[in-house]
């Protein structure tokens, strides 16, 4: 009996030794750091910036013709091509070397609404004019392109608006870039006294090239 209490107290004392050394080793909830150093975090979000494009917009999608000027041999019919602008937003640095711009124009032949027999699209003829070509002198208009029915103002231009003909032009698109250029021209439908009465319809395409 004696032997087995002693064994008793023995395990009491250690169990109750263990416990205390856990409360001993905790850490005090009001504990202050011994030493403490900031680190300041930055970034520098830099703005997208867009690559600039070149574009082309026409004031307009459709134009008509008005009888003016007509002889007794031919007849003819007149108006303004709706102003063409040409944007370009890019920078030179974004500009390919040696590029150059250049809008076109081609027609079709001229369908009427009552079977009519066509007009040619040779028939149909313009003079560009520049409008807002920017100082540096670099943007220019086409040549001036009659008709099948007119003299030649110069070698080979009375072909009509049948195969992309020049509107306007840079041969130096780095030089002109970031500018903003417009231009329109005097139409011109010049026909036989006898054509057809009637209404007529052609699509003329504008098309821009770098």
């Amino acid at each position: 009996m004696h032997r087995r209490n002693h064994r008793r107290l023995f395990a009491a004392a250690t169990a109750s030794a263990v416990l205390a050394g856990s409360v001993a080793l905790g850490t005090p909830a009001s504990a202050e750091p011994v030493d403490s150093s900031d680190v300041r975090v930055t970034v520098d979000i830099e703005e997208i910036r867009e690559p600039g494009v070149l574009a082309m917009t026409v004031a307009a999608d459709s134009v008509a013709l008005a009888e003016n000027g007509s002889t007794l041999l031919v007849r003819q019919f007149t108006g303004t091509l709706p102003t063409v602008t040409v944007t370009d937003t890019r920078t030179a640095d974004e500009v390919p070397e040696g590029a150059a711009w250049a809008v076109l124009g081609s027609a079709t032949d001229f369908v009427g609404d009552a079977d009519q027999a066509p007009i040619g699209a040779g028939h149909l003829g313009w003079k560009p004019k520049l409008i807002d070509g920017g100082d540096t002198g670099l943007v220019s208009e086409g040549e001036e392109v009659v008709t099948v029915l007119d003299e030649p103002t110069q070698p080979g231009n009375n072909v009509g608006l049948v195969d992309q003909e020049l509107l306007v032009s840079t041969f130096d698109s780095g030089a002109v870039a970031g500018g903003e250029y417009t231009v329109n021209a005097n139409l011109f439908l010049r026909t036989p006294a006898d054509v057809a009465a009637g209404k007529y319809t052609s699509t003329l395409t504008l098309s821009l090239f770098e």
